[in-house]
């Protein structure tokens, strides 16, 4: 199994026309981020056999400069948002990781982390304008074929909207993990202390699969 095969299945799926349709004209008639090559960046760094972990996000960043196609992630010069200035300063409490200058998640989608979003794309300064366009659909089936896994997966889930895939997540040999949100509405409410890192870390150890280096961005 790979990406491809996956996704040659959705686009003879009915829906998947006219997401494809939807997303070309908003990327032909308005400002949409990620830049339309780095749609698929998340699938293109971690390749489904590689998978160890999943962190999954909403929708990407809307202002300029700041979406790369990886959840969570902005390019190197972009300034740190709020929630990933967070999942820093969790990693920091947990690992006594040494938080970084840049917001550039790479590192991590190299080593086995899939930093998908539920929604690939969105229009400029509009958050959440391409939700129910389709991409949930899609990324639905990423999860479910992640789920289909026979090695076990790590399938990190923040905030309610996060939370609501778990019913995606059947297979026993993976680990879930809930939390809220790490925005700054949220982080204090169990985000922080939530220990994921090295919960994973321990999870991968104990099924025989290299663990994630956090600090290695």
């Amino acid at each position: 199994m790979d990406w491809k095969t996956i996704v040659d299945v959705e686009k003879n799926k009915p829906y998947y026309a006219e997401l494809k349709r939807r997303v070309e004209e908003e990327y032909k008639t308005a400002q949409v981020f990620p830049p339309y090559n780095k749609m698929f960046t998340a699938f293109g760094l971690t390749p489904y056999e590689d998978v160890k972990c999943v962190i999954l996000g909403q929708d990407p960043y809307h202002n300029d400069g700041q979406a790369m196609g990886l959840s969570f992630s902005v390019p190197v010069g972009e300034d740190i948002p709020p929630s990933l200035r967070n999942i820093y300063k969790e990693l920091h409490n947990e690992t006594g990781f040494e938080i970084p200058k840049s917001g550039d998640l790479t590192g991590w989608a190299k080593q086995g982390v899939l930093l998908l979003n539920a929604v690939l794309t969105v229009r400029a300064h509009c958050p959440a304008s391409h939700a129910s366009i389709g991409w949930e659909s899609f990324t639905d089936s990423i999860i479910t074929a992640l789920n289909s896994r026979r090695e076990p997966l790590v399938f990190m889930l923040w905030g309610n909207f996060a939370r609501s895939k778990k019913k995606l997540i059947t297979n026993p040999a993976h680990l879930v993990l809930e939390a809220a949100h790490p925005s700054p509405l949220s982080a204090s409410r169990g985000f922080f202390g939530c220990g994921h890192f090295i919960k994973c870390n321990e999870f991968l150890k104990a099924n025989g699969q290299g663990e994630i280096d956090w600090q290695a961005l």
